[in-house]
């Protein structure tokens, strides 16, 4: 513990030491690993199945992936499940990087003013009306 720091809350030391939160951490290594596989980092037949969403739209990332109609818990809690909405709101100026260091500098910039960043009971806006749990 720092002792100058001792009567902050938890949220304003994360604040003044520029420490990001654990679910903050868990959210860029989930998109982390969804590049990974949209971009065939993976052996393919080793990889987590994700779907392209075929339908020409306008908004979002060229690398939109489908929707998962989940019926019971067991599935709507899992990585594909869980991933989709956070992946599809990001532009494309962040997901069609060139390599992972990029996509991790690109993400950490797109993400920078989320609240998420030092509050761990904040949600990650923008993604769509579904919590995220990851």
């Amino acid at each position: 513990m720092i002792i100058s720091l001792k009567k902050l809350s938890y949220v304003e030391r994360l604040k003044q030491l520029q420490l990001p939160t654990s679910k903050y951490r868990r959210l860029c290594g989930a998109m982390i690993e969804v590049f990974k596989i949209v971009h065939n980092y993976y052996d393919s037949e080793a990889a987590v199945k994700l779907n392209f969403n075929t339908f020409n739209t306008t908004r979002g990332n060229m690398y939109k992936l489908q929707k998962f109609m989940c019926h019971y818990n067991i599935r709507k809690y899992s990585f594909c499940a869980q991933v989709v909405n956070i992946w599809n709101s990001l532009p494309n100026e962040v997901v069609e990087a060139n390599t992972v260091n990029a996509f991790k500098y690109r993400l950490d910039k797109h993400w920078s003013n989320q609240d998420v960043l030092f509050d761990f009971n904040a949600i990650l806006t923008g993604t769509g009306s579904v919590p995220i749990c990851i």
